[in-house]
């Protein structure tokens, strides 16, 4: 069964991990995906793998945090698909560090992208999402379903030791989703974020591994300590990190039409913890 036949998903970070992930399953269930990544070669071969494997799929590369970027993604979904079904904010990195230690370039910098960007992007698509809404109820009686799934993290929800900015910005982005839940329920559209807990991706591998992100301040490292990743595991009952397409999972529900009475709610995967 194809969950989400003829519609149209936006998922940002959408080059690697998660991201990556959730692309691949939307498009094995007969959704034409839009991806979204800062580095423009990985999210024209994550789009190109797709359209290989007969799936619809529209690459638009980009930076997030970039307050022109939001009506970029949206007018290109629209231009080429006509439609946007489903919007997926899951693109982030983390920058630690003890509070008293951190910058304000620390700081600001996991608001602007866990927070702000997908503030932006959601805002960005309103115009489209709301008054094509109001048509179909006035035409049918009834707006078809749509979604927005904001990916926040359990360092938002349970807090984490060298991670406050990070949190604020997955926590704020659950007030986000409850909020817009309430504001746009009239529309039928549903709102809900999924709060991951341990998934090997390219941030919670091994430190050691040397992978880095580029800002204009220079190479932030990506990873954990291998010893935080063994204390991790040893946490979680189920002994071991999610893979990305466990935690693309989840994200299905919510952007499918199983999940179209759920608004305004936080899912936890976690693996037990």
């Amino acid at each position: 069964m194809q969950l989400l036949e003829g519609r149209v998903a936006i998922i940002t970070g959408a080059a690697r991990g998660i991201g990556r992930a959730c692309a691949d399953l939307f498009a094995a269930h007969g959704a034409r995906v839009v991806l979204s990544d800062i580095d423009a070669d990985p999210t024209q071969e994550a789009a190109a793998s797709i359209q290989a494997a007969d799936g619809e799929a529209l690459a638009v590369p980009g930076d997030v945090t970039d307050a022109a970027f939001g009506p970029r993604l949206v007018k290109a979904a629209l231009d080429s698909y006509g439609q946007i079904d489903a919007i997926v904010n899951n693109a982030g990195y983390t920058w630690d560090g003890t509070l008293h230690k951190m910058s304000d370039e620390q700081w600001q910098a996991m608001l602007e992208v866990h927070l702000t960007a997908p503030f932006r992007i959601i805002r960005a698509a309103s115009e489209y999402l709301r008054e094509t809404a109001k048509r179909e109820k006035d035409t049918q009686g009834r707006a078809r379903p749509r979604k927005i799934v904001n990916v926040s993290s359990t360092t938002g929800t349970r807090g984490n030791a060298g991670q406050t900015n990070y949190a604020a910005g997955k926590a704020g982005i659950i007030g986000v989703t409850k909020t817009l839940a309430k504001e746009w329920g009239q529309f039928n559209i549903q709102v809900n974020a999924v709060a991951f807990g341990f998934i090997e991706t390219r941030l919670t591998q091994a430190k050691e591994s040397g992978e880095r992100v580029t800002r204009e301040s220079g190479d932030i490292a990506l990873g954990i300590p291998q010893a935080h990743r063994e204390i991790a595991f040893r946490m979680i009952p189920m002994g071991r990190g999610g893979t990305p397409e466990e935690a693309a999972g989840a994200v299905l529900f919510f952007s499918s039409p199983l999940s179209d009475y759920v608004s305004g709610q936080v899912l936890e995967v976690t693996g037990g913890l």
